[in-house]
């Protein structure tokens, strides 16, 4: 009974209309992802508005282009990545078009069966997904960078290069206030060919009217941001000077991004973007998230920096204090000894006096040879404080006459203009070398006379210590001074020379005499304007800029 009513339920209901067949043709036509065809030679034969629309381009000028998909790879190869899904059958490829912005795309290839020489390619736009995954990966290696930093330039540069490879962007600037606060230098960068005289044509090109518009982000401690920058400079007059150096990039727009340390602003990252790349909010997100990276880098090598300076200058005030304190008086005391031994020798006829003098003169030689070395010793482990009182002029100046005072020597000394600009451990590291040099004559030439010359030319530091003495044998294999008490004070003073890129020479003089050469290359960096705000001091409201 049961099945009889289900049977005459299921006949009085009305007959379902079947459904018509779908045109697979519109369906893939309408499909939201890319569909396209590609012949055996790699070029579009069909797209559907997906595809058209993802491409960027009209599709009368798509059919017959050749298609970034490399034919032949029918599924994925390799491991995915730490932050890539197991895309099974999905590559990536790039897609630009003129003119306009460079695109990612996630594709997978099929041949259809009954036209084998046809290949259909579903695709799909992933450029903001690897853009993250990008910045991402760099934010974590600069991290890892600044965990096991070397050199800060070294770190500065890697970040660099990070920055351009996550947003391919047309290169990255890198700059940071030396230790006046008052220049600019290039401490990192990436995409720009290495001029050295850029800095020189950069004043030039200040000096011609032009704004520097890095120097409003450093005053401001706001990002700058100009759409358009290369075509105000291709026809600004002013940019001349480095308008080839700029012209190399293929750049259109700029942003400079302040660099902020404790508060205070410490120099700015350039980002020069490549034709119709925009500037938008995750850009600019990342780029103030490099900035801080490189803030970061900057902080903790000027703190490494001041710790090294106060290590050196506590163990420089502790051996002086040691050797003062114990080693100077017994010498001293031994001097004393000497001079009772030969009042001793006057008043008591039976003492052999003619051999306590000769005894009483050799110690008092001695002894005074001892308190003349001590002291030198004493006077070179403490320049710092003389070169930070009064910069290394002054410390020149005092290692002179405390030479001169101490063993007779006439020293005549040619200082130039620009000594100014040698500072910190740059200034330190020639103090001694002059100081090993002053040494040396001292030991080893014999003389009376010393002439000591500094000069600054350009980005350069020349200085030489001439002596008028017996001269040096030149030794054939190393072709520098031979003798066995050279070779560590001449390596130390080209080793800290080596330390700046410079070069320390010895040589014997035609005339009689030895001649010590030192040249280092000086930093070279943008001087900022004097009559602006200095660094870190924010105005209430931001300068206008006539760029």
């Amino acid at each position: 009974m049961g099945e009889q009513r289900a049977a005459s339920r299921a006949g009085n209901r009305p007959a379902q209309p079947t459904p018509a067949a779908v045109n697979w043709a519109e369906v893939a036509a309408a499909a939201p992802e890319g569909l396209a065809v590609v012949d055996a030679s790699g070029r579009f034969t069909q797209l559907n508005s997906a595809a058209v629309q993802l491409c960027g381009l009209a599709e009368e000028d798509l059919i017959g282009a050749r298609a970034p998909f490399p034919l032949g790879q029918d599924s994925a190869t390799g491991t995915p990545g730490l932050l890539e899904d197991d895309a099974s059958a999905e590559h990536v490829t790039a897609w630009s078009r003129e003119p306009g912005a460079r695109r990612e795309f996630a594709y997978r290839l099929h041949r259809l069966p009954a036209s084998p020489e046809l290949t259909v390619v579903a695709f799909r736009d992933v450029t903001g997904d690897r853009q993250r995954q990008r910045r991402v990966t760099a934010i974590a290696r600069t991290a890892a960078n600044l965990a096991t930093q070397g050199s800060l330039t070294a770190t500065l540069d890697a970040l660099a290069g990070e920055v351009v490879q996550a947003d391919a962007l047309a290169g990255v600037q890198i700059l940071t206030l030396d230790s006046s606060g008052l220049r600019l230098r290039i401490m990192g960068a990436a995409g720009f060919a290495h001029w050295p005289d850029f800095f020189e044509r950069l004043m030039q090109v200040r000096e011609r009217g032009a704004p520097l518009l890095m120097l409003k982000a450093l005053a401001t401690g706001e990002t700058v941001i100009v759409p358009d920058r290369w075509k105000v400079i291709r026809d600004d007059p002013a940019w001349a000077p480095l308008r080839t150096y700029l012209g190399e990039l293929e750049w259109e727009s700029f942003a400079s991004v302040p660099l902020t340390v404790r508060g205070q602003e410490a120099g700015v990252l350039n980002a020069f973007f490549k034709p119709g790349e925009a500037i938008g909010r995750h850009t600019l997100e990342f780029l103030a998230a490099m900035a801080e990276q490189a803030a970061v880098a900057i902080d903790y090598a000027a703190l490494l920096e001041r710790e090294r300076d106060a290590a050196r200058r506590e163990e420089r005030q502790r051996l002086a204090r040691d050797l003062h304190d114990s080693i100077v008086q017994q010498v001293f005391s031994i001097s004393m000894q000497a001079e009772s031994m030969a009042v001793l020798a006057q008043r008591d006829s039976t003492l052999p006096a003619e051999a306590v003098l000769r005894i009483s003169d050799e110690v008092g030689l001695l002894s005074k040879a001892a308190l003349t070395d001590l002291r030198a010793m004493v006077h070179e482990l403490r320049p710092s404080s003389t070169a930070e009182l009064g910069g290394l002029e002054e410390a020149i100046r005092a290692l002179a006459a405390s030479a001169a005072n101490r063993t007779g020597l006439r020293f005549r000394l040619s200082l130039g203009q620009g000594l100014e600009r040698v500072t910190g451990e740059q200034a330190e590291d020639v103090y001694r070398i002059l100081a090993e040099a002053i040494h040396n004559v001292v030991k080893h030439a014999a003389a009376s006379r010393v002439t000591i010359q500094l000069t600054v030319s350009g980005d350069k530091l020349s200085a030489r210590v001439t002596d008028y003495g017996c001269g040096i044998t030149v030794d054939s294999s190393s072709g520098g001074p031979a003798g066995p008490d050279t070779g560590y004070g001449l390596k130390t003073m080209r080793e800290r020379a080596e330390r700046w890129r410079g070069t320390v020479t010895v040589k014997p003089r035609r005339e009689g005499g030895t001649v010590v050469r030192l040249s280092l290359p000086l930093a070279v960096g943008v001087p900022l304007d004097p009559t602006g705000p200095p660094p870190g001091t924010r105005p209430t409201s931001p300068a206008t800029d006539p760029q």
